[in-house]
C-alpha cells in the first residue's frame, strides 16, 4: 500500500478476476473491385442488401468480384470490404471527371478545378454520371409569374410564348413547371428554343391536355423543378434574423436523372430544405446548417465543389449582416465524366488489401482472394497473412485453369496443379479446386465466380454451428450453397492429385449437393499445421491467450504473477478440450523457464504445449468373414 504520514485508513482494490476473452474468427476481408461505394477505405458490411446499397449493384465488370463477396455474406455476417479501382473517374456537375476516392481523401486532398461545376459524384464510377442537382435559392426561384401571352393547343407538346422584346426564354428554365390554360394544368418543360427577339417555343415532356388557349391568353405561373418536395420557398432561417442577416436559406434536390441507381428515371434521391448559405449558419436547434458542411456529412451521393452562380456571398458568415440575394431561376446540373476504370489487375489491387495487414488496425480472420493472380495470391499469403499470423488467406485457381478448359482428359487437373506450384508453402494459407456456376440475379444471368468466398464462409458457417477447430468440409458442414454447376468436377483419380498437393477439392455428388471434400493448408511439409482446424485452432488460442497476456506486461516476473498467469491460462485450455479442440495440454510458468537470466532481461516465459485434435480424412472399412464354429476373440485384431 502506499506511504501514509499521518494516521488514516486508506482503501484499494485488486482486481484478480481477469479471464482469457472470447476473440472473433469469422471476420472476412477482400479488395473488391465494384460498380460504386468508397474506395481505398475498410467498410464493414453484414448482409448481401448491404453490400448493394453501399458498393452498387453488378455489372459484367464487377460480378466476379462482388459475388465472391456475396457468396462469403451467404454463411456469415461480417466482411470488410476495400473497393479497388484503376484509373475512374468521379462524375462532376462541370462535365469534366476527377478524382475523389473517400471522405479523407475529400478533405485532405480535393479543390475544385476548372471543368468540375459546382458538385462531384460522392465515389469514382460510371454511376455518378446519373445524378443531377438542382438548387432553389429564393422565393422566385420557387415561383413567378411569367408576364407574356401564350398560345398551347390540346393534344400537343408545344407551347408559343410571345415575347415582344422581352427575352421570356430568360424567365423559365428546363425542367420547370407551368401551369397552363384555365385549369392551370402542370406541363414540365423539356427544352427552350429562342427562335428570334418576339416568339419563343417551348417543348413539353407530356402532351398538354386541357382547352386550346387562344392568343390573348395572358401570363402563366412557372415553378421549381422540385416545388412538390417542399413545403415552402426558401427563406431566411431563424438563425440569420437573429444576427440581421437575410435570404440565407435554399433547398436542394439531389436526382437519379438517368435512373441507373434506381432503375427509374427522374427518382429524386434526397433533399436538403432549408440550408444555409451563411458559413455560420444554424438550425433552430443550435446544429450547424452550411449548406456545403449538411451535404457533405450527409448526402451518399454527392461532394460540394463550388457555389452555384448566383450565390453572391455564399460563404460568408451571416453574423456581419450579410445579405445572400440568390438567383431568381433555379440552378440545375446534371453529371458527366464518371467512369469506372479497368478491372484492377493482380498486382493494381494489393495497396488496396494492405489496408488490412495490420493487426493492430483490423481484426480480420479471413482474405478472399477473388480472382486473384499468382502476384497477389503469393502477396496475400506472405505479406498479409504470414505477416499477421491471426489470418489464413482463401485462395481459388485462376478462372483460365478451370473454365472451359477441357482441350484433352485432366487439362482442369494439371493447371491447378501449375497455379499450385507457383505459390508459397504455407499453412496460413488455403486454396480450393475452382469456379461455380451461379445465377445473378441482378442481371437475369449466369456467371461463373471463383468458390473462394463459400470455402472461407463454411470456416465461418463451422465457427457458427460449432468451433473454429472443427472440419469445416465434408457432408456435415462443407456443403456449398448457390451453386448450378462446377466449373470443373474432380473425380477421384483427380482428386488423389490435388490433395497431394495441398488443394482442397469441391465436388458435386449426385443427389447429395456440392461439398467441400478436403480441409488441407498450404503447408507442403507433414505437420499438424497442414489441417485447417490445426491452424485455426492455434489461431484461435493464439491470438486469445496473446490478448489475455497483454496484463501481464509491466508486473513484476515472480512467482505470483507465474501463478497468475497459469491460473489464466489452464481454465481456458480445459474449455477447448471440453470443446474437443484438444486433446491434452500442459502450460509451464516457472523458475524452469523463467531464470535469472531471463528475469534480468525483463522477459517473461510461459510455455504452452498443445495436443491438437485431429480430423478424420481416411476411412478403412475392414469385413472380414469367418467359419461358423470360430470365436471372435480369436481373430479379432488380427487384420488391419
Amino acid at each position: 500500500m502506499p506511504f501514509q504520514v499521518s494516521p488514516g485508513v486508506n482503501v484499494s482494490e485488486i482486481d484478480l478476476t481477469t479471464v482469457v476473452p472470447a476473440v472473433s474468427t469469422t471476420e472476412g476481408a477482400i479488395a473488391a473491385h465494384l460498380s460504386w461505394g468508397p474506395v481505398n477505405q475498410r467498410v464493414l458490411v453484414d448482409s448481401e442488401d448491404r453490400l448493394v446499397n453501399i458498393f452498387g449493384k453488378p455489372n459484367s465488370n464487377t460480378a466476379t468480384d462482388f459475388f465472391t463477396a456475396a457468396n462469403f455474406l451467404a454463411y456469415g455476417n461480417a466482411l470488410y470490404v476495400s473497393r479497388a479501382v484503376a484509373s475512374a473517374n468521379n462524375a462532376t456537375s462541370g462535365g469534366t471527371g476527377t478524382y475523389v476516392t473517400n471522405e479523407d481523401y475529400y478533405n485532405e486532398t480535393y479543390t475544385n478545378k476548372a471543368g468540375h461545376g459546382n458538385w462531384v459524384a460522392k465515389y469514382p464510377g460510371e454511376l455518378g454520371n446519373s445524378l443531377k442537382v438542382s438548387v432553389c435559392q429564393n422565393a422566385n426561384a420557387w415561383e413567378s409569374t411569367v408576364s407574356t401571352n401564350y398560345t398551347v393547343t390540346k393534344n400537343t407538346s408545344t407551347v408559343t410564348l410571345n415575347a415582344a422584346n422581352t427575352a421570356v426564354w430568360g424567365d423559365i428554365v428546363n425542367g420547370d413547371i407551368l401551369l397552363l390554360g384555365p385549369d392551370k394544368e402542370q406541363c414540365k418543360v423539356k427544352s427552350i428554343s429562342a427562335a428570334n427577339s418576339t416568339a419563343t417555343t417551348v417543348t413539353l415532356t407530356a402532351n398538354y391536355t386541357g382547352n386550346t388557349v387562344s392568343n390573348t391568353a395572358v401570363g402563366f405561373t412557372r415553378r421549381w423543378e422540385y416545388f412538390n418536395f417542399f413545403d415552402n420557398a426558401p427563406r431566411t432561417t431563424a438563425y440569420a434574423n437573429t444576427v440581421g442577416a437575410q435570404g440565407d436559406a435554399i433547398h436542394v434536390a439531389v436526382v437519379d436523372e438517368d435512373g441507373l441507381i434506381t432503375g427509374v428515371q427522374g427518382t429524386v434521391l434526397e433533399v436538403y430544405p432549408e440550408v444555409s448559405q451563411a458559413l455560420d449558419g444554424r438550425t433552430e436547434q443550435g446544429a450547424g446548417n452550411y449548406y456545403k458542411n449538411v451535404i457533405n456529412q450527409n448526402s451518399p451521393y454527392i461532394w460540394w465543389g463550388a457555389h452555384n452562380s448566383g450565390m453572391t456571398n455564399a460563404g460568408l458568415r451571416a453574423d456581419l449582416g450579410t445579405n445572400y440575394p440568390g438567383a431568381d431561376l433555379p440552378v440545375t446540373n446534371s453529371f458527366s465524366g464518371g467512369k469506372d476504370g479497368a478491372t484492377p489487375t493482380g498486382a493494381q489491387k494489393i495497396p488496396f488489401y494492405n489496408l488490412f495487414k495490420s493487426a493492430e488496425d483490423v481484426d480480420v480472420s479471413f482474405l478472399l482472394g477473388s480472382n486473384a493472380d499468382a502476384t497477389l495470391a503469393i502477396h496475400l499469403i506472405t505479406n498479409i497473412a504470414e505477416s499477421r499470423k491471426d489470418c489464413i488467406a482463401v485462395l481459388s485457381p485462376e478462372r483460365a485453369d478451370v473454365v472451359n478448359n477441357n482441350s484433352y482428359e485432366g487439362k482442369e487437373r494439371d493447371d491447378v496443379i501449375a497455379f499450385r506450384d507457383t505459390l508459397p508453402s504455407s499453412s496460413y494459407a488455403v486454396l480450393d479446386s475452382g469456379w461455380k456456376y451461379m445465377y445473378d440475379k441482378y442481371n437475369d444471368v449466369y456467371r461463373y465466380v471463383p468458390l473462394n468466398g463459400d470455402t472461407a464462409g463454411l470456416m465461418v458457417q463451422t465457427d457458427l454451428t460449432r468451433d473454429p477447430w472443427y472440419s469445416p468440409a465434408g457432408f456435415n458442414r462443407g456443403n456449398v450453397k448457390n451453386c448450378i454447376r462446377l466449373a470443373y468436377n474432380p473425380g477421384k483419380s483427380d482428386r488423389d492429385q490435388l490433395y497431394k498437393k495441398g488443394i482442397n477439392p469441391v465436388v458435386t455428388f449426385p443427389g447429395q449437393g456440392t461439398v467441400l471434400f478436403g480441409d488441407k493448408t498450404m503447408l507442403a511439409k507433414p505437420s499438424a499445421f497442414d489441417r485447417i482446424n490445426v491452424r485455426r485452432l492455434f489461431i484461435v488460442l493464439e491470438k486469445a491467450i496473446s490478448t489475455a497476456s497483454k496484463f501481464t506486461l509491466f508486473e513484476f516476473n515472480d512467482e505470483f504473477t507465474r501463478s497468475q498467469f497459469r491460473n489464466l491460462v489452464e481454465p481456458f485450455l480445459r474449455d477447448v478440450q471440453g470443446r474437443r479442440g484438444i486433446t491434452d495440454f500442459r502450460v509451464v510458468c516457472d523458475s524452469t523457464n523463467n531464470t535469472g537470466e531471463v528475469i534480468d532481461r525483463n522477459e517473461f516465459i510461459g510455455d504452452i504445449y498443445i495436443k491438437p485434435a485431429r480430423s478424420i480424412n481416411f476411412i478403412q472399412l475392414n469385413f472380414v468373414a469367418v467359419r461358423t464354429g470360430v470365436e471372435f476373440s480369436e481373430v479379432v485384431g488380427q487384420f488391419g
